[in-house]
């Protein structure tokens, strides 16, 4: 890939990891409201369901910040935009669309495929 597209992909990244920030201290936010005001147990009951929600999502930001920081140290190692499974180029739109993304569609599809195969049926 060459260095245009890697540095729009790195400004790509660098602005979904500052929103990613952003929507973690607010979840962090929300999560940790005090529960000044409650008065009965359907009150408490709706606080902590808030709370444990605002928690997910917090934790998902912070995946998410994760992932857009290995795929940043992939452009430093000059491997961003290569499949981690099979070594072939992911294709540009599908890095658009998923600027994180390890694996091209095809390696995707059969790890997504394994996984599946590994779940056990209700």
């Amino acid at each position: 890939m060459d260095q245009q597209k890697l540095e729009y992909f790195r400004k790509l990244l660098l602005e979904e990891r500052r929103q990613a920030i952003e929507n973690l201290q607010a979840e962090r936010a929300t999560a940790l409201q005090g529960d000044d005001g409650v008065e009965d147990a359907g009150d408490e009951s709706e606080l902590d369901l808030n709370r444990s929600t605002a928690f997910d999502l917090a934790g998902r930001e912070s995946t998410l910040i994760e992932e857009i920081d290995e795929a940043l140290r992939r452009i430093d190692d000059g491997t961003y935009g290569q499949c981690a499974r099979c070594g072939k180029a992911i294709d540009e739109a599908r890095l658009r669309a998923m600027p994180t993304a390890r694996y091209d569609a095809e390696c995707q599809s059969a790890i997504e495929a394994a996984q599946g195969a590994n779940t056990p049926s209700l």
